[in-house]
C-alpha cells in the first residue's frame, strides 16, 4: 500500500528532476533544450495527478510535493528562459562559465542588463500563484487566473519558434524589447488574475458535461497541425477566449 501511494510522488519528482534539467540547460543559454525538458516536466505534472486519480492515493503531501516541482519547472526555468531572452535583446546575453575560486574575477566579468532582470518577474508571479492556489478552496474543479503550466508553455514556446520557424517578421516581434517586456507583465497578470479557467480534468467521457474541453482539444491539435509551435501562444489565447465565453454563458 505503501509502495502504491508512492507512485504519483514518485512522478512527480520526474517532473521536479526535468525542471532542474531545464534549469541548468536555460542558464548555459540552450534555451531549445530548456524548453525540451520543461515540455518532459509538464507531461510529468500532468499524469502524477491522473495517476493519483485512478489509485486514488491523493494526498496533502502529493499536493505540496506537486506545487515545489511545479516551482522549480513552471516558476524558475521560464524566468531564466525570459530573462536570457531580455538578455539577448539588449545585447548582453549571460551564459555559464566554468566556476572560478576568484570571487573579485567572477564580478569583474559578470556583464548584465539590469532591465533583463524583469525577466524573473515570471518567476515572482509563479510562486505567489502557487501559493494562492493551494490555499484557494474556489479552485478544486477549475482555475482562476492562468496555470502555471500554461503559462510556461506560453514563454518556453518563444525560443522553439525563433530556432524553428525563424521567418524575418517573426524574429522582429520576439527580440523587440518591448514585446518581451509586456508579455512578461502580461504573464504576471494573467497567472494571478481574476480569471475563471475551464480545467482538462475529465470527470466522465460524455460529450454533454465536456463539450468546452473537447472542442478546445480538437481545436488545439488543428492549430498544431497547421502553425506548429506558432500553435502554442495561439492555444493559450484560445484557451482564455474559450474560458471566458463560457463562464459568462452561466
Amino acid at each position: 500500500m505503501w509502495i502504491k501511494k508512492q507512485i504519483p510522488n514518485g512522478i512527480t519528482l520526474l517532473n521536479l528532476f526535468s525542471g532542474c534539467i531545464a534549469v541548468i540547460f536555460a542558464v548555459q543559454g540552450h534555451l531549445e533544450l530548456a524548453a525540451l525538458f520543461v515540455m518532459i516536466g509538464i507531461g510529468f505534472d500532468f499524469f502524477d495527478g491522473f495517476v493519483a486519480r485512478v489509485l486514488d492515493v491523493k494526498s496533502e503531501l502529493g499536493l505540496q510535493l506537486d506545487s515545489l516541482a511545479d516551482m522549480v519547472t513552471s516558476g524558475v526555468a521560464p524566468g531564466i528562459v525570459m530573462y536570457q531572452l531580455l538578455s539577448r535583446v539588449f545585447g548582453k546575453p549571460f551564459y555559464a562559465t566554468p566556476p572560478s575560486w576568484n570571487s573579485e574575477q567572477v564580478l569583474a566579468s559578470f556583464d548584465m542588463s539590469y532591465l533583463s532582470l524583469l525577466g524573473l518577474l515570471v518567476t515572482l508571479a509563479s510562486a505567489y500563484r502557487l501559493a494562492k492556489f493551494n490555499i484557494d478552496t474556489r479552485q478544486t474543479t477549475s482555475f482562476i487566473g492562468l496555470p502555471t503550466p500554461a503559462n510556461t508553455l506560453l514563454i518556453m514556446s518563444l525560443p522553439l519558434i525563433l530556432k524553428f520557424q525563424p521567418e524575418l517578421w517573426i524574429q522582429a516581434i520576439i527580440l523587440n524589447e518591448w514585446f518581451l517586456i509586456g508579455l512578461t507583465l502580461l504573464s504576471c497578470y494573467l497567472l494571478n488574475a481574476e480569471i475563471p479557467l475551464f480545467a482538462l480534468k475529465f470527470k466522465t467521457w460524455g460529450f454533454a458535461k465536456n463539450k468546452i474541453r473537447y472542442i478546445f482539444l480538437l481545436l488545439t491539435v488543428v492549430l498544431i497541425v497547421a502553425l506548429k509551435f506558432m500553435a502554442i501562444p495561439c492555444v493559450i489565447l484560445l484557451y482564455i477566449l474559450m474560458s471566458v465565453f463560457s463562464a459568462n454563458k452561466k
